[in-house]
């Protein structure tokens, strides 16, 4: 059995925050298309399931249903929401998902306005309703109170040229768990629209600009990898949570693997 999903692990609600302390990455699977596939991806070896609602076709109602099947087999999940939704991040939070990445944060007002929705009083303004967060903690009402703002993990975003220049400020905010690096998109914004390349010299510069700040404030740098290789690398640089290619991606590379060992043998 992976170790995620022993009998005594911490359950998907508060798991997430307990991995972030360990000493190695947390590896996400990142869901699209079909939030069914948490069933499936939930039983490998990742570290909690990611859901999202900005680039895909998810929409609430997926989410809350993956949020659930993450559950079912021991995983937290982690939602993406869309731009500027952070009406969305409460609902998700109040469905138990551990975690909320929230785009386009690009600078201290949009971080402190995500607060708001994500953490409860002092943090924030976010009213009680847990309905499933609650069960899924395995605590009392009070307890799940006391504890939930520190065991949410929000993250800001960083995908602009704004973003980089705020990025003090925005992991200065109370409640602000971490920030999460768009490769593809900041390599838009660094060269002015010329270019997708998460690999370029400016985006590499920037992840570790990215990891050093986000170490002297003491919270964590996270990115999504589009392949196992660039994940690998992140972590090396330093990178604490990264969220791993796409269910449908994975699914083209498991049938490009199967259809070319049919085709060798014919």
């Amino acid at each position: 059995m992976n170790d995620n999903r022993a009998t005594n692990a911490p359950s998907p609600l508060l798991a997430l925050h307990q991995r972030l302390q360990g000493d190695t990455p947390v590896l996400s699977a990142w869901i699209g298309q079909d939030p069914h596939a948490a069933s499936t991806l939930g039983r490998l070896p990742f570290d909690a399931i990611s859901f999202d609602l900005q680039h895909s076709r998810l929409d609430l109602a997926d989410a809350v249903l993956g949020i659930a099947l993450a559950a079912a087999v021991g995983q937290p999940a982690v939602v993406r929401i869309p731009v500027g939704e952070f009406q969305t991040a409460s609902r998700v939070l109040d469905a138990g998902a551990a975690g909320v990445i929230a785009p386009m944060i690009n600078g201290a007002d949009d971080a402190r306005a995500l607060v708001r929705f994500c953490k409860y009083p002092p943090l924030g303004e976010r009213s009680f309703g847990a309905y499933a967060a609650l069960g899924l903690s395995g605590l009392d009402r009070s307890t799940f109170l006391a504890g939930s703002n520190r065991a949410v993990q929000v993250f800001a975003m960083v995908e602009t040229r704004a973003a980089l220049d705020a990025l003090d400020e925005i992991l200065a905010v109370e409640g602000i768990d971490g920030v999460f690096v768009g490769p593809a998109d900041l390599s838009i914004a660094l060269s002015d629209g010329q270019a997708i390349d998460p690999d370029s010299e400016a985006v590499q510069a920037a992840l570790q600009h990215v990891v050093a700040r986000a170490r002297a404030a003491n919270k964590v740098a996270g990115a999504y990898a589009v392949s196992g290789e660039w994940a690998a690398r992140a972590a090396r640089a330093g990178m604490r949570f990264l969220a791993i290619s796409s269910d449908s991606l994975l699914m083209a590379a498991g049938a490009r693997q199967v259809l070319a060992q049919a085709r060798a043998a014919a």
